[in-house]
């Protein structure tokens, strides 16, 4: 057995006992500091051994969003990171492009605008081979800004912001989907989006809304709990037992939103399903907020 072997099989047994973690990260994450939410993805991707995958495809300036991401995996002792440069379709379909994440224990996306990530990898063999790995091999996937939106199933992929929630300023597409019946906003108290997310939530009353400020992540470990990393908060609007009228109103207009349910989990925020937690310390989860963990953590089949 050759010595890159023998690492692979390391890399897999240590592994083989994670569900698989998201890090879901609201944009301009600290790079140069104590980079606490980078640092915990290198944890979660396992340490300085991993093999880190930076995918750019979000950016137009690829190159330099690498060099930003190549200097701070460095800085933090991953000797294996790489850059996987997608500018095409036919790039996420190419058989070494996959071989970089086949044998990859973190996945990283970038920012840069959330289109184009889904337009260059959705639907493709890497897209296929992502899932893959977060599902079955228990690697961790990362994404800042573009690469957080994209992480779920419905995505938001145009919307205004504006002082009310208002129909029709926004617009959805699809999404990755390793996460469902959520839509993820980020800059979210710095761009005052609050309106924004209502608006999502008023016209799909079926999806919650996560909001995720800048320099904070929340962090989804699959089948077990989440938690709040970085110096903001990220925020939780529900509405599917709300009264509205939007449905009659036109376009432009600002819906009535009734019983609509908020939840703020500053960074420190930390709860664990009843069944992944040891009973000693473990933390009561408030019963409104029980089903969003539920749903977050839920282990999804490769899709």
């Amino acid at each position: 057995m050759t010595t890159q072997d023998q690492d692979m099989q390391d890399r897999a047994a240590r592994l083989a006992t994670s569900h698989g973690h998201l890090v879901i990260i609201g944009g301009h994450e600290d790079k140069q500091r104590d980079m606490e939410i980078l640092r915990r993805f290198v944890e979660l991707s396992g340490g300085a051994d991993a093999k880190i995958v930076v995918i750019t495809a979000a950016s137009t300036v690829a190159e330099d969003m690498w060099e930003t991401y190549d200097k701070a995996f460095a800085e933090l002792g991953v000797q294996r990171h790489v850059h996987l440069h997608l500018a095409s379709r036919q790039d996420a379909n190419n058989e070494e492009h996959i071989r970089d994440v086949v044998d990859a224990t973190g996945i990283f996306m970038t920012g840069g605008d959330q289109k184009r990530l889904l337009a260059i990898i959705g639907g493709t063999a890497l897209d296929a081979e992502m899932h893959a790995a977060l599902k079955l091999r228990g690697a961790c996937i990362g994404g800042t800004s573009a690469g957080a939106s994209a992480m779920s199933g419905h995505m938001l992929a145009t919307g205004r912001v504006e002082l009310h929630p208002e129909k029709g300023s926004v617009s959805l597409g699809a999404g990755l989907g390793f996460l469902h019946r959520v839509v993820i906003d980020q800059h979210f108290s710095e761009r005052q989006r609050l309106s924004r997310l209502l608006t999502v939530v008023a016209q799909n009353p079926y999806l919650q809304g996560i909001g995720i400020d800048e320099d904070t992540a929340l962090v989804v470990e699959r089948g077990a709990g989440i938690e709040v990393l970085g110096q903001g908060a990220v925020t939780i609007v529900d509405g599917r037992s709300m009264e509205s009228n939007v449905a009659e109103i036109a376009n432009s207009e600002t819906p009535e939103l009734i019983d609509v349910r908020l939840h703020l989990l500053p960074a420190g925020s930390k709860y664990v399903l009843p069944h992944a937690a040891q009973e000693a310390g473990a933390r009561r989860i408030p019963p409104p907020l029980l089903e969003f963990l539920e749903n977050v953590t839920k282990r999804n089949p490769i899709s």
